[in-house]
């Protein structure tokens, strides 16, 4: 129960990253007392097969807006815990637009395989889902998808914070403040905003905001890519002084609670 493992099965973003893979857009899995895919984008569930990460295994399936680098593979993470729809398990975790449509994007999920889910739960900022050992809990994003949330996840070990697409806006790291761990989607490196998205500046703004004990950025689209996220993560650290890493592809962090009173990270960076 004490020890997590968090996996980057991808950490491309955008639509560029998405049709190259110059990085993987398989989205995060959390293993440890609870079985967690968050934004499963195109490739999710080939790349962990290959990781050797059963789907089938995972329990809750989280994802955080209607486009296809964070939902592509919804409907066959549905299929894999569900047993092909033999047995109705797992809980599916999505704002409106991803369960039921808005007026930027249709359902991402259709009435077939929300049938064969055990639980369904729709989100919007504020609300808090408890998985039993683990709180979801919806935050404001402000992206393309207008129903598009961040998580905060409320493990043993302590909370995780995920952003998913957004642009900076006025407390927006205030929602994590108090977090160990900011996993933050920067598609853009520094001098280069985007309407929708974060770019290193935002990300330090954040982190000034939240003061989480460390914190990783994710989510690259191709400029990003070139400018080298581990200069840019590097940047972020120096300037708002928060341990800061770039994911890398196939990236696995343990995180570990001490057998001791006090916790810490251990074996992340």
């Amino acid at each position: 129960m004490g020890e997590f493992e968090l996996i980057f099965l991808g950490t491309g973003g955008g639509r560029y990253s998405m049709i190259t893979q110059r990085r993987r857009t398989g989205g995060i899995r959390i293993i440890g007392s609870s079985n967690i895919q968050i934004d499963p984008g195109p490739g999710s569930i080939a790349y962990s097969n290959q990781l050797n990460l059963d789907p089938q295994k995972v329990e809750y399936l989280l994802i955080s807006h209607c486009h296809p680098d964070h939902d592509n593979d919804a409907e066959v993470y549905i299929e894999a815990m569900t047993q092909g729809g033999a047995k109705r398990r797992g809980v599916l975790i999505a704002p409106r637009g991803v369960l039921n449509g808005n007026d930027s994007c249709e359902p991402r999920i259709s009435s077939y395989h929300k049938r064969m889910v055990g639980r369904i739960c729709e989100v919007s900022p504020g609300d808090s889902v408890d998985l039993g050992g683990v709180e979801v809990r919806a935050l404001k994003a402000k992206h393309g998808d207008p129903d598009t949330v961040g998580f905060r996840l409320t493990l043993p070990w302590g909370d995780i914070g995920y952003t998913s697409d957004t642009e900076y806006f006025e407390g927006l790291g205030e929602q994590y403040r108090g977090v160990r761990l900011l996993i933050i989607c920067v598609l853009r490196p520094r001098g280069a905003p985007i309407k929708g998205h974060l770019c290193t500046d935002d990300a330090v703004k954040i982190l000034e905001e939240a003061r989480p004990e460390s914190s990783i950025i994710t989510g690259f689209g191709m400029r990003m890519i070139y400018s080298n996220p581990d200069v840019e993560a590097k940047a972020i650290e120096e300037a708002s002084r928060i341990r800061t890493v770039a994911a890398r592809d196939n990236m696995r962090l343990r995180l570990k609670m001490e057998s001791e009173s006090k916790q810490r990270l251990l074996d992340m960076f």
